[in-house]
Parts: C-alpha cells; sequence; structure tokens
C-alpha cells in the first residue's frame, strides 16, 4: 500500500487505494447493484415535463457507484486496504478513474456497515478489529442462528435442505481459489440462503450485516484452511437434513468459531 504525498502542512495525506484497484480474474467476486428508480415511480410530479433525453445517466451513476462499493468491500476483505489507515475519496477516485462522488457515497455505505468510519475534512478510516471484538461478533451470530437452526433442523423437510447443495458447493470451488474475497461472498450467500428457510427477513438482513462485520478485517486463511471451513457446510447440510440437532449445533459454534 503505498501512502500519499505529504500534505501542505507537513501531514502525510491520505493513503492510496492499492496499486491493483480490481481484483485479479480468480480472486473477483460477483457485483451487487443498485436500481435507479425513475421519479415517476417515486411519486414524483411530472406533469408537462417532457421526457428525459438520457434516462440511463441515472443507472450509469448508480452502476458506478455498485462497482466502487463491490471493488472496495474485496479491497477490505482481501486487506489491501489497511485496518487503521485513512482514505480520501478524491484519492481513491484517481485511482479508479472516476469522480470522488462515487466513491464517497460507497465509503459512507461501508461507514453504515461498520467497516470505516469518517475522519472529519480527511475521508474514511478503516476499522481496526481486536481478537476480543471479533469474538463478540462470533458470539453474537451464534445466539443469533443456532437457535433458528436448530428449530429449522426439527422443522424443514430432507429435500429442501437438498436445494442448498449447490451453494455448499460453491463455497468449496470458491475456497479452492484461495481468494478470501471470492470465499468470504460464497459463504455469506450460503448462511443468507439457509437463514432465508426461516422466513424472517429482518434476521437475515441482521446476520448478514454481523458476518460482513466479522469478515473485516480479514483473518489470514490459506486455502486448506478455507477448504476445511467450507467442508463444513456440507456437514451441516447432512446435519440439518437428518436432523441432528447435536450435530448442528456442534458444527454451528464450531463454524463460527472459525471466523465462517
Amino acid at each position: 500500500m503505498k501512502q500519499g504525498v505529504q500534505g501542505s502542512a507537513g501531514a502525510p495525506a491520505a493513503a492510496r487505494v492499492p496499486a491493483q484497484q480490481r481484483p485479479s480474474a480468480d480472486c473477483e467476486p460477483g457485483r451487487e447493484r443498485d436500481a435507479a428508480v425513475p421519479g415517476a415511480a417515486r411519486g414524483e410530479h411530472t406533469h408537462g415535463e417532457r421526457p428525459a433525453p438520457e434516462p440511463r445517466a441515472a443507472v450509469q451513476r448508480s452502476s458506478v457507484r455498485g462497482q466502487i462499493l463491490d471493488a472496495l468491500r474485496t479491497a477490505l476483505v482481501t486487506g489491501e486496504l489497511k485496518p487503521g489507515e485513512v482514505y480520501s475519496a478524491p484519492v481513491l477516485g484517481e485511482r479508479f478513474g472516476v469522480s470522488a462522488t462515487p466513491v464517497r457515497e460507497a465509503m459512507q455505505q461501508l461507514a453504515l456497515e461498520g467497516a470505516v468510519e469518517v475522519v472529519p475534512n480527511r475521508g474514511f478510516r478503516v476499522v481496526e478489529r481486536g481478537a476480543r471484538e471479533l469474538a463478540e461478533l462470533a458470539e453474537v451470530r451464534a445466539l443469533i442462528e443456532v437457535p433458528v437452526m436448530l428449530r429449522l433442523a426439527r422443522t424443514v423437510p430432507a429435500e429442501r435442505w437438498a436445494e442448498l447443495r449447490p451453494l455448499a458447493e460453491e463455497t468449496v470451488r470458491a475456497a479452492a481459489s484461495g481468494c478470501p474475497a471470492t470465499y468470504a461472498e460464497a459463504d455469506r450467500a450460503f448462511h443468507r440462503a439457509l437463514l432465508a428457510l426461516a422466513g424472517n427477513e429482518q434476521l437475515v438482513r441482521i446476520a448478514e450485516d454481523l458476518h460482513r462485520r466479522s469478515q473485516w478485517p480479514p483473518v489470514r486463511r490459506g486455502r486448506a484452511e478455507l477448504l476445511a471451513d467450507a467442508a463444513q457446510h456440507a456437514a451441516l447440510l447432512d446435519a440439518l437434513a437428518s436432523g441432528d440437532v447435536d450435530g448442528v449445533r456442534g458444527l454451528v459454534g464450531g463454524h463460527f468459531a472459525g471466523a465462517g
């Protein structure tokens, strides 16, 4: 990570974004998109207005913001954005080849997710989390998710768990890539689909937020450790499908302890 040049007052400028601004071909998670909403759809008064000649502009702006958000999330998970470092929207925008506005908007979203914090007149600092905070996040996840999974083990038929097999297999492929960002996204997708069977959207949203927070800063794990973590997903599905409550409890507890 390269540091910025000295500021006019002698203080170091914000650190620059990593030289590799986009993940490599084997380390590129899926894109998340925001959709623009036309004025009429928001209930705004449109009588007498001429049609907008370039409606694609808003979509492109939203798409740029989404791409920047994805790229920043990847940089966080891979450790390219360093905990404790301050990054400014203009410097990041220069590196990405965009204006500071979509970068600032993406950073504000990351602030809501607890990944960065605003530093007035400087930019955004990547949050530093110690072992205790990560352990607390794992404990909260377990308190929320374990009871839900135990209930699902008793109520969901085996064929429904079979539908999640492709997602579990995807986590294995992601782990085999050795890319922490790719694995992090596949891992969240699996847990999100599993909890969705409870039919509680608020639960899914809260659990995913905790999951994201537990992945920043990244815990350094090699390919073998990622593969071992991914293998627990298939074992968990086996336990859920057979209604093995004790097996589910042990697997989920161990999985969270390993920051999965």
